[in-house]
């Protein structure tokens, strides 16, 4: 990716080159479209001029003089006789043929009787074999004659039977038309330098802001996670926003990393010490310090698991879908934990089981219920009762766990999904993660999750689908 300043340079100079040249083209054409009615009407109101001095009935003495005027230099006019055929050269000492602009050279006129026959022509259209093309009708447009294309006018004096053509070499056309593009094109050309050098300075302005936001974030040291304060142009907002929300979310993560180290190394030092002191005493020959060892280990065992399970969890970020029954999913884990509930002699109860199909990942849901119905049978007394209810009404579904434990204090229910954070009997082992864990996976699945207290006592944990698969 190549940067914004050589990007926005490149472009802009292309931009700029390609302006220059479509305003250079357009003024040619225009210059052109222009200049041919200027001509034109130059072409006319010459014509119309010679017109009117000449006699009613001209002779070959005014044909004569006319002729002496046209002269340009070596350049001579042509006298011809009334049929057309015969040549009369103005002779060279007549008229000095003094030339006032050398530009006279691409000009010239031509008179023709009614008929067509040549009377008069100007210099550069007559020749030795060929003449130029006779006039046969009263309009502007272009001849060739030779190797040369003229802009011509013809216009004819019915009561004296005479035809007038005036003519430009387009050459000299060309050539003004030419000028006056260069005209527009040398300025340019010399302010496209100092445009372009402009344009850089304004781009290198223009992303200063860029350049101090960079240097900021930069020269920040890894615990810097303090908000950028640096004003920025209205452009730049959004992304010093969103940069200052991914510092807050990074600050937040690492503080949440942070407690979950200093948490998980408490809760793993305590059921270590207290194995060591299990395993010295039994070395030292109580043997009623094995089964306590072997009770540490199995709750060491539960919290290395657990925290495992919350470290794929919270790294996890896109799981497979697919289309799940809840209804078998729910007996199948009741059977698994079958055994636990029938060690504590408590009843399960499943009722209100329809054949209900949500969408989502089929693991992941499996540990999130896994774990309530967990939790409700470690804190449900011995003989207890645990009931798991589910219902769809109006294209939600809802999975109910209520247990017949003590419950959570209601100013409490707000952090007990904290991690390590257990507040009910201290006896009752545990980690202090499952909730933690049901939350993080309840996100991942867009499932909602619920605890309250049940009017009659225990707690009630509720998985909330707002959408039914199509």
């Amino acid at each position: 990716m190549v940067s914004i300043r050589r990007y926005l340079f490149r472009v802009l100079s292309l931009t700029l080159v390609l302006i220059t040249l479509l305003s250079v083209a357009a003024a040619y054409l225009i210059s052109e479209h222009e200049l041919e009615e200027i001509l034109d009407a130059q072409l006319a109101i010459t014509g119309r001029g010679l017109m009117s001095m000449l006699p009613d009935s001209p002779s070959r003495q005014d044909y004569q003089r006319l002729a002496q005027w046209l002269k340009q230099d070596r350049a001579e006019a042509a006298l011809y006789a009334a049929d057309g055929t015969d040549i009369a050269i103005v002779a060279s000492d007549e008229q000095p043929g003094k030339i006032y602009h050398h530009e006279e050279r691409k000009m010239s006129l031509g008179f023709w009787d009614k008929q067509g026959h040549p009377l008069l022509m100007g210099p550069g259209w007559h020749g030795s074999s060929t003449e130029f093309p006779a006039p046969d009708r009263q309009t502007f447009r272009w001849l060739t004659f030779g190797d040369t294309s003229w802009r011509v006018i013809s216009m004819q004096d019915e009561a004296r039977g005479l035809w007038l053509q005036l003519g430009i070499e387009k050459e000299y056309f060309d050539d003004i038309t030419e000028r006056v593009a260069l005209n527009h094109l040398w300025p340019m050309l010399l302010l496209l330098p100092l445009c372009l050098f402009v344009m850089l300075y304004l781009i290198r302005r223009g992303l200063v802001p860029i350049s101090d936001l960079s240097r900021q974030v930069e020269g920040r040291g890894s615990h810097d996670l303090a908000p950028i304060e640096l004003p920025v142009p209205h452009e730049l907002k959004s992304l010093r926003g969103a940069l200052n929300n991914f510092i807050e979310r990074l600050s937040v993560a690492f503080e949440k990393e942070r407690r979950f180290t200093a948490d998980a190394a408490h809760e793993l030092r305590t059921p270590l010490a207290a194995l060591k002191i299990h395993l010295d005493n039994a070395i030292d020959g109580e043997n009623d310090s094995l089964p306590k060892a072997r009770q540490g280990v199995e709750r060491l065992q539960r919290v290395v698991e657990q925290l495992l399970l919350l470290a794929r969890v919270d790294r996890q970020q896109q799981s497979a879908t697919e289309v799940i029954d809840l209804r078998y999913l729910v007996m199948e884990l009741a059977a698994e934990l079958w055994p636990l509930i029938e060690a504590r002699q408590q009843n399960l109860e499943l009722e209100q089981l329809p054949s209900t199909r949500v969408v989502g990942n089929s693991t992941e849901l499996g540990i999130l219920i896994r774990n309530l119905l967990d939790n409700a049978i470690r804190y449900t007394p011995n003989g207890g009762h645990i009931e798991v209810s589910l219902c769809v009404t109006g294209g939600t579904v809802k999975l109910d766990i209520h247990d017949s434990g003590p419950g959570i204090p209601d100013e409490l229910l707000s952090e007990v999904t904290e991690r390590f954070r257990r507040f009910s009997d201290a006896s009752i082992t545990g980690s202090g993660l499952g909730l933690s864990i049901a939350v993080a996976l309840a996100r991942h699945q867009g499932v909602v999750l619920g605890l309250s207290n049940h009017a009659e006592g225990g707690l009630v944990a509720q998985l909330l689908w707002p959408e039914l698969p199509q």
